[in-house]
């Protein structure tokens, strides 16, 4: 099943546009966690937010670098926390990956056919070289970066160009590139106004994945209305921190669903 289509169909069943973020960080888990089960904390933590959480997600998206930290074992945990999402829901690797084509090549590999993620996020600075080994995976997803949510993105995202900001090109790119329509693009929901440009620029059929909302304190109706098309779909909206660490007790698993459910239910809410 292509991407797009999975992502629309869980999206129209869970009525929901919220993706979790699992960014499982081993030192920020419940202490009482860590003390069982060691660095395999990752693994337990994963699939208690994702049992807790699978029924109100249009998808999940673990972050790389948290499992890269641990070596082996945070690997096979990564490969392992895959398994445990349920078929159904499409899981976004966030890797930000981008190098020369060879290169490219053998990450894609990595991602889409190891792992078998259905999107993952990539970083356009090398062009379309870095892009199309991605791209020609016509089954999956590929995020490219536009305008992301960190404080500094406006130093190089925002610089002028050719008479337009930086990450305008980034998005016409996108678009051009979208020969077998499973390209999307990655802005913050720190900066509003440049969502709704991204998404005249994009159109109505490319999906925007917007991070932000939660711990670097994007607005989430702001967000939401300005990312979503005219139907009120395509903006997957990923809340990681103010999710999966929503308690630091024994009850971390519910406060994860009764703040994805709030998340949710807002969402929802700002699309009407």
């Amino acid at each position: 099943m292509a991407f797009l289509h999975k992502l629309l169909t869980i999206a129209q069943r869970h009525q929901s546009w919220l993706c979790v973020g699992l960014d499982s960080e081993l030192s920020k888990l419940p202490v009482f966690l860590r003390e069982r089960h060691g660095p395999h904390a990752v693994l337990e933590f994963n699939r208690a937010i994702i049992e807790a959480t699978s029924d109100l997600v249009c998808a999940y998206k673990p972050n790389l670098a948290f499992y890269e930290m641990l070596g082996p074992v945070g690997l096979e945990m990564l490969s392992q926390t895959r398994e445990l999402i349920p078929k159904e829901i499409p899981v976004i690797a966030d890797a930000k990956r981008g190098d020369i084509e060879n290169t490219a090549r053998a990450y894609a590999h990595a991602l889409f056919e190891h792992y078998r993620f259905d999107a993952v996020t990539v970083n356009p600075l090398q062009g379309f070289d870095a892009i199309a080994p991605f791209s020609e995976y016509r089954e999956r997803g590929v995020f490219v970066l536009v305008r992301t949510s960190n404080p500094s993105a406006r130093e190089i995202q925002d610089l002028e160009c050719a008479g337009k900001p930086l990450y305008q090109h980034l998005a016409e790119r996108a678009r051009a590139w979208n020969a077998h329509k499973n390209i999307g693009v990655v802005v913050g929901a720190t900066a509003p106004n440049e969502l709704a440009i991204v998404r005249q620029i994009i159109g109505e059929e490319m999906p925007i994945l917007v991070p932000g909302v939660g711990a670097q304190a994007g607005d989430l109706e702001r967000a939401v209305q300005k990312s979503v098309n005219s139907q009120g779909e395509l903006a997957i909206i990923t809340v990681s921190r103010s999710v999966i660490f929503a308690s630091q007790g024994e009850d971390f698993a519910q406060a994860a669903r009764k703040t994805a459910l709030r998340l949710r239910d807002a969402i929802v809410r700002a699309r009407r």
